[in-house]
């Protein structure tokens, strides 16, 4: 086995994101290297401007955020809070009035660390954009579209249990 131990110094950044106009990042996963196996822990960069995943909230996992450089802004169900080095952040699980995101409204990178507790089966909904996830099979280390079952729809497109039958 590895060490259960990395310095910060030492981290990686392995995952670029990138999608539109908004969306910019990128991560250093922690846990994995270390051993972790029931949270996920990275390192997240995001730029001014910017923004690392879509305003979500998860029904099964929780989340907590440290903010380790910069200043931003957390989305969080109805409200904005202004955030910034200190700063520790708790999304519990839940509806839409937990869901969450962390925008950097600053003028210097925005660095943060992200934990989450990793039950491998979850489900997602994104309130801007009308659409759910589900996902199960994710282990550690594992995005949810890395998971043996995960799929993302539209909400409005919902059928009824016996449809098809």
């Amino acid at each position: 086995m590895s060490s259960p131990i990395k310095n910060i110094a030492d981290i990686e950044f392995t995952r670029d994101l990138e999608h539109g106009d908004q969306f910019s990042a990128r991560v250093a996963p922690v846990g994995t290297s270390i051993g972790a196996q029931k949270l996920s822990y990275n390192i997240t960069e995001v730029e001014p401007g910017k923004r690392a995943f879509p305003f979500h909230n998860h029904h099964t996992n929780e989340e907590m955020f440290f903010i380790l450089k910069g200043r931003g802004t957390l989305r969080f169900g109805a409200e904005e809070h202004p955030i910034t080095e200190g700063d520790f952040i708790a999304c519990p699980p839940g509806d839409a009035s937990s869901a969450h995101q962390l925008v950097n409204t600053g003028d210097e990178t925005l660095r943060y660390l992200a934990l989450s507790t990793t039950l491998d089966t979850d489900v997602f909904q994104y309130p801007d954009s009308g659409k759910f996830g589900v996902v199960a099979g994710r282990k550690p280390g594992m995005t949810p579209l890395e998971a043996p079952f995960a799929g993302f729809y539209v909400e409005d497109t919902r059928v009824g249990y016996w449809d098809g039958e």
